[in-house]
């Protein structure tokens, strides 16, 4: 059985952070691998506070765990420090591992800081040029680029921008735009991958998303198509969702 590692936070709701992408991953039946960074106490309304993992135990998590098994895909989702960062960046290298696909989260969907200053930044000098895929949302992308990105032509340029920041591969996913739910992908040349717009908000969806497509990546699958079966798979957990709590639904995974 192929594997795929996640380096995230954890979520009590289940609905995202390492999780969720534990459960994508099972859906894709692929073996998941999980590395805590981040403990957060949040619900389905919000994030309410993020306890970051302590230095040594992050590294000796990962070290453990690659010194027994290398993973086939790795999927980076929150990560609260500068030095944990770094530290994955070392072992990327010396564990020549590939399939990498970064969802470079910042913020909750309500608004909590995810990230310490610097972080983001520090993602994109030490991980992006390591990276096969990263799939920020439009507001991420304008974090990440300066631009300010409101619309299909806006995401291109910020694409453009990205890309020259190392990845192969830059999908901006644009589910928050108001007339489509447009992911944009692009390696150098434009593809669309569009979805039909499903009212009300969800909690987890980029957490799921790039879990799938690094699901997809450890079977084998170039980057499109595991771009593409992700967003096929996002829709149907999404219309399936349900609402256990008082605040965003939950994917159906």
């Amino acid at each position: 059985m192929k594997t795929a590692l996640t380096i995230a936070g954890s979520d009590p709701t289940g609905g995202a952070g390492l999780q969720a992408d534990l459960k994508v991953f099972r859906a894709f039946e692929v073996h998941g691998l999980a590395v805590v960074s981040a403990l957060t106490a949040q619900n389905t309304v919000g994030v309410e506070h993020v306890f970051p993992v302590e230095k040594d135990f992050f590294e000796k998590q990962l070290d453990s765990l690659l010194s027994d098994i290398k993973p086939d895909a790795i999927k980076v989702g929150m990560l609260y420090s500068t030095w944990a960062i770094e530290f994955i960046a070392g072992v990327i290298r010396k564990y020549s591992l590939s399939n990498l696909v970064i969802d470079p989260v910042t913020i909750s969907s309500s608004g909590k800081s995810l990230a310490t200053d610097g972080t983001l930044d520090s993602i994109r000098e030490q991980l992006f040029p390591l990276a096969k895929v990263i799939t920020p949302n439009i507001y991420e992308a304008s974090v990440l680029t300066g631009l300010r990105v409101e619309d299909k032509k806006d995401m291109e340029e910020a694409a453009k921008l990205l890309k020259n920041m190392g990845p192969q591969v830059v999908v901006i996913t644009g589910g928050h735009l108001e007339e489509i739910a447009l992911d944009l992908y692009y390696d150098g040349e434009f593809h669309a991958v569009e979805g039909g717009k499903i009212a009300g908000e969800y909690h987890g969806t980029g957490c799921a998303f790039s879990a799938a497509i690094a699901a997809s990546l450890a079977l084998g699958h170039i980057p499109l198509e595991s771009v593409r079966r992700a967003k096929e798979f996002i829709n149907a957990a999404i219309r399936k969702a349900y609402h256990p709590g008082k605040g965003m639904g939950l994917l159906y995974i």
